[in-house]
């Protein structure tokens, strides 16, 4: 027999027995785990379980939202605990299941006090602020090109208030920032009194901009794939929805001029000023420290490290298999890292192996590639990126055809002009890192020309200058 409690301190839950004290303890999820911290006394036992965790030797924070298996050696426990309130999260006990969810009163999940807050947003009574609203994929990170800018504006306009939106408090955002939870009365007053509003993907839920207020689309990547407009099939809702976000937004970032052509079509013949200014997340790329990156993600100097990050699937929630990390480890003599597509990070689970290290959590993907010897994609837009530092990419692609003509179609042929080798399987991969990778140095170099001619680490630099002089962000 087993009892449970939650405390608010830490916030932690705490699970007691009687008899022997088990073992071990441990609470699990698919992005995070927690060990238990087990005592006893006067024949009985404790484990606390602390519902926080760090990682890449950043400080603890709450524990992402998801489901937690409670797994205590030689106890079953069976135990229920209504959904409370811990400071930095929720959490209720279902038998050996811990539920966690962002810190957002549960009275305003449902559809009716959601629907209360949108008509409180778009009646618009609260003034405007010298703020600006940042989201990056949904909440989900504080990274991409808003975190690049968020870095520039806390230089050049430090009266300027920055509100990050996050799906909960596991997500750090940058220092002096303010999270803000999606669906919290904080979130949807903050998206309606800021000047500026910096998104990096389409705006959720209801958005109208108000008088004074602009929207900055810096979107997020170069596109290989066909998108918006331009996917296959006709679906008039579909266009109805493409035609609506894009008229939401007063300027779109684009990394070079062929992603401007193609991102202004893709999106209803955007009319609106397009800035081609480079990436500002790439701006590590060319002013980072890579040996600061890998003392976090615990990689010994010297070693080699590969990244392998593919692209997500419409047809699919994880990501793909297409490599066994734990093999190519091994015949490879290098770390893997791997880095699941922003939509595949709640669905899927942790990968793990002798230096395998999953970095689907990681917050900044331009670190990463910082960190990298070498990129292993498929049709993600990464390539653009990661090219900026001449490193060797490979491009592991088994279902290259199913891609390109049943699933999304691309803008220009992959195999005529990718900047290293195309392989189907794990065998070519290894062949293809043994190799010289000098044979597609010409490749190489007129890919850089076409895509990273604007990528100079200053990209937030001019951003950020551009929206000054034009009066976009306020700098009091």
């Amino acid at each position: 027999m087993t009892t449970a409690r939650f405390e608010q301190d830490g916030p932690a839950l705490v699970v007691e027995g009687k008899g022997d004290a088990p073992a071990s303890a441990r609470l699990e999820g698919s992005r995070a785990a927690v060990e238990g911290a087990v005592s006893a006394s006067g024949g009985g036992w404790s484990v606390r379980f602390a519902l926080v965790a760090a990682r890449w030797g950043g400080p603890e924070r709450p524990l992402p939202s998801g489901r937690y298996r409670v797994a205590v050696a030689g106890a079953e426990l069976d135990a229920t605990l209504p959904v409370e309130m811990l400071g930095t999260l929720r959490a209720q006990l279902d038998g050996d299941t811990v539920l966690v969810g962002p810190p957002v009163d549960p009275v305003y999940d449902g559809g009716e006090a959601q629907g209360s807050l949108e008509r409180r947003y778009l009646s618009h009574t609260a003034p405007l602020e010298d703020a600006v609203f940042f989201e990056s994929f949904y909440g989900r990170s504080a990274s991409c090109n808003p975190l690049a800018l968020d870095r520039e504006i806390a230089l050049r306009a430090p009266g300027v208030t920055r509100y990050w939106s996050v799906v909960d408090l596991s997500v750090a955002v940058p220092d002096g920032a303010v999270a803000v939870v999606e669906g919290s009365p904080e979130w949807w007053r903050a998206r309606s009194v800021a000047k500026l509003v910096i998104v990096n993907d389409w705006l959720r839920r209801a958005f109208a901009r108000r008088d004074g207020q602009r929207v900055l689309q810096t979107w997020h990547g170069t596109p290989l794939k066909r998108l918006a407009l331009h996917r296959k099939g006709f679906a008039p809702r579909r266009w109805g929805a493409v035609i609506k976000e894009s008229r939401r937004w007063d300027v779109l970032l684009a990394q070079n001029p062929y992603a401007a052509r193609i991102l202004a079509r893709a999106y209803a013949f955007f009319r609106k000023p397009v800035w081609v200014e480079g990436y500002p997340r790439n701006d590590a790329l060319v002013t980072g420290d890579p040996l600061a990156v890998r003392e976090r993600l615990g990689i010994e100097p010297g070693e080699r490290v590969l990244l392998y990050a593919p692209t997500w699937r419409d047809d699919r929630d994880e990501i793909v298999a297409f490599i066994d990390p734990a093999r190519l480890a091994v015949e490879a003599d290098a770390v893997v890292l791997v880095r699941g597509h922003s939509r595949t990070l709640i669905p899927g689970r942790d990968v793990a192996g002798p230096r395998v290290v999953d970095v689907t959590a990681y917050p900044d993907t331009s670190e990463l590639l910082l960190a990298a010897d070498a990129l292993i994609t498929d049709y993600s837009s990464v390539m653009f990126d990661f090219s900026v530092t001449g490193k060797p990419m490979y491009f592991l692609v088994p279902d290259l055809a199913h891609y390109r003509g049943a699933l999304r179609g691309f803008y220009f042929d992959l195999a005529a002009r990718a900047p290293g080798p195309l392989v189907q399987d794990m065998d070519g991969l290894l062949a293809a890192l043994a190799a010289d990778p000098a044979e597609y140095a010409e490749r190489y170099a007129a890919w850089r020309r076409a895509f990273n001619a604007r990528e100079d680490g200053r990209a937030a630099e001019r951003v950020v200058a551009r929206l000054i002089d034009q009066g976009l962000l306020p700098v009091g």
